[in-house]
């Protein structure tokens, strides 16, 4: 097995990407695209898709990271977030390959890291694909 989660039909732009934005109102859903948008800007090789109910990010069309909204938090997630280096210790979930970092509007998050586990995450996916 590779690693890899592939969508060949995400796109740059997705319109169930965009409703399910749209059906978030309030500070749960800017949280949630606002991280989202941080995935994006990794590259103009960033591809979305609504996967399993929820926005997906891919490096052309290996899945790197998602978000989704729940009643009080956030979850950014990473496909392969068990592998990624995270010194500051944001990362949860005991799964073989998935983690996420959980943000509840309000508290406090050391944005410079987040920012590098999504730029981490997207490079490293980019090399797995890269590989295969």
């Amino acid at each position: 097995m590779n690693g890899l989660f592939l969508f060949p039909e995400a796109a740059a732009r997705d319109a169930a990407v965009e409703a399910w934005f749209d059906g978030k109102p309030g500070a749960l859903g800017a949280l949630a695209r606002r991280w989202f948008e941080a995935m994006r800007a990794c590259g103009g090789d960033v591809r979305v898709l609504l996967h399993d109910g929820h926005p997906t990010a891919c490096a052309g069309e290996a899945a790197f990271g998602y978000v989704n909204a729940f009643t009080a938090h956030v979850n950014v997630g990473f496909f392969r977030g068990a592998e990624l280096p995270d010194p500051k210790r944001l990362l949860q979930g005991a799964g073989k390959c998935m983690r996420h970092v959980k943000l509840t509007p309000g508290e406090a998050i050391d944005e410079a890291a987040l920012t590098e586990l999504i730029e981490a995450a997207f490079r490293d996916m980019k090399r797995r694909a890269k590989a295969r």
